[in-house]
């Protein structure tokens, strides 16, 4: 009992307060930090959200984007601390709760609807 309070401990401190709330079907622009040498750099990683695994400290989203006509996806820890920003661009309206579909379509059918957040004053 006493290992369990231990290891959610550590997990709570590994957590980040400032990670916005991601959903399926949100186009994300990610920082991840890139070691070249002894040079750090951030790297912008900018494509749709297909899929997300909460899991507390090992929640993890894939990501999507066409890249020279290649669909290439890549699997990001939100709480790791090689991502240094993930800035939401745009939010769509979606009825599933994995877009894996989205592989098998090309060019201008992988459009997802935008959703509109109004909010009254």
């Amino acid at each position: 009992m006493e290992l369990k309070n231990l290891v959610n401990k550590i997990e709570k401190a590994q957590l980040k307060e400032n990670s916005p709330k991601i959903r399926v079907g949100d186009t994300v622009r990610i920082g991840v930090l890139i070691q070249e040498g002894n040079k750090q750099r951030v790297q912008p990683y900018e494509g749709t959200v297909i899929a997300q695994h909460n899991a507390s400290s090992n929640t993890t989203i894939t990501v999507r984007k066409i890249f020279q006509g290649i669909g290439v996806e890549r699997i990001f820890p939100i709480h790791s601390p090689v991502i240094q920003d993930i800035k939401i661009l745009r939010s769509s309206k979606i009825r599933r709760a994995k877009l894996y579909y989205l592989k098998n379509k090309v060019g201008k059918a992988t459009r997802l609807k935008e959703k509109f957040n109004l909010t009254k004053n």
